[in-house]
């Protein structure tokens, strides 16, 4: 949707495989952009792969490029923060994506000072010992190819750094460049790094039960900008509770009771007197009649028997704190599983009449009995 817009490239050290192929393909018909993806040779940090790839980054002759790093949802205001860009008239500025968090939390994230008529970045720090500041780093940046200049110059130095150091590996590490710890602090306070302060949702997605979070975040979105995707209330049809969407494919019994915040996918099949709260159901799984489905995602091609019960734990943020941010909760505490969502992989089935309590199923498993608190290997 931003105009001029020429290429999306993801950049990742994943062995690319098959379903991503199938998806960059998808991507692209329905988007009409080249869409790629590049692979780094090493985990090379947040500032490496981009600086590793900059000449196709640069390639099309682009004037400025967004970085997003993948593990965020956001409204991405990605026009307003070039509309923030020109506005400061400066064509050589960068500009992060900074949004208000608690006290407490800020500790968490990059935290900005920055000037408050200008909105210049004047401090940064990563994840600080000390408050520092209650604007925290979003991880989505708009830069110009002069960004280039500035890790070049880290580069430089770590491999100056390691020239002195007796290392076999040297030459790998010099690559591995962290844009908010290597970049952002030597360019704060230079004049070129400003901060675009968004009061739309935003959340971080490190564990797998921020993902309901972030559904719920992006279902609300819906309501206000895109109604028409959610499903609503008809004669014959399910009993829908709050924002609930549902793939055009899926097959829903008029007496199942759905939402608030229910995600069900292409060729889901969902039985009689079904309840699904706070849940991600992805395609082709099937709920069969009175099962109960809180704060759980079911893997794709799942199957869960009749009067089964599988639920989780919720670790959603403050709901009396408008700046609270999702925690990121380790799997293990004082050698436990953390109390979180339950997670059934692929290809899971799940008897009648058995409870699944904050477990997490690995893909293709056949339970035979009620779990509670446990990772089914």
């Amino acid at each position: 949707q931003v105009p001029g817009m020429k290429e999306i490239l993801l950049m990742g050290f994943y062995q690319p495989h098959e379903a991503l192929g199938r998806f960059l393909v998808s991507a692209q018909q329905e988007f009409k952009i080249p869409i790629r993806y590049l692979q780094e040779y090493a985990a090379l940090g947040t500032g490496g792969g981009i600086y590793h790839f900059r000449d196709q980054i640069l390639s099309g002759g682009a004037e400025a490029f967004f970085v997003l790093n993948a593990d965020v949802c956001s409204e991405f205001p990605l026009q307003e923060m070039l509309e923030f860009r020109q506005r400061h008239g400066d064509a050589h500025g960068f500009v992060i994506l900074g949004t208000t968090a608690n006290r407490t939390q800020a500790l968490n994230y990059g935290c900005i000072v920055a000037n408050a008529d200008t909105q210049e970045v004047q401090h940064y720090v990563e994840k600080p010992s000390t408050f520092v500041s209650e604007i925290i780093n979003c991880g989505i940046y708009l830069f110009t190819p002069t960004i280039f200049q500035h890790i070049g110059e880290v580069f430089q130095r770590n491999q100056r750094e390691l020239v002195l150091e007796e290392s076999s590996n040297g030459w790998q590490r010099a690559e591995v460049i962290r844009l908010e710890q290597d970049v952002f602090t030597a360019l704060a306070g230079s004049g070129q790094l400003y901060v675009y302060k968004t009061d739309g949702f935003w959340s971080q997605i490190k564990s797998a039960g921020s993902a309901i979070y972030a559904s719920r975040l992006y279902l609300n979105q819906y309501s206000k900008n895109h109604p028409e995707r959610l499903a609503q209330n008809k004669p014959g049809g399910p009993v829908i509770r709050g924002n609930v969407y549902i793939h055009p494919t899926a097959s829903i019994d008029s007496t199942a009771v759905l939402g608030p915040n229910v995600s069900i996918g292409e060729g889901v099949t969902v039985g009689a007197g079904v309840r699904v709260r706070e849940s991600i159901v992805l395609h082709g799984a099937s709920l069969h009649d009175h099962t109960c489905v809180l704060n759980t995602i079911v893997g794709w091609d799942s199957t869960i028997g009749r009067w089964a019960r599988v639920e989780g734990t919720p670790s959603d943020p403050n709901p009396n704190d408008p700046y609270a941010k999702i925690d990121s909760e380790t799997l293990f505490r004082d050698g436990r599983l953390t109390p979180s969502i339950t997670i059934l992989g692929c290809s899971v089935t799940i008897p009648a009449e058995v409870v699944i309590l904050n477990s997490i199923v690995l893909p293709h498993k056949e339970l035979s009995r009620s779990y509670k608190n446990q990772i089914i290997l």
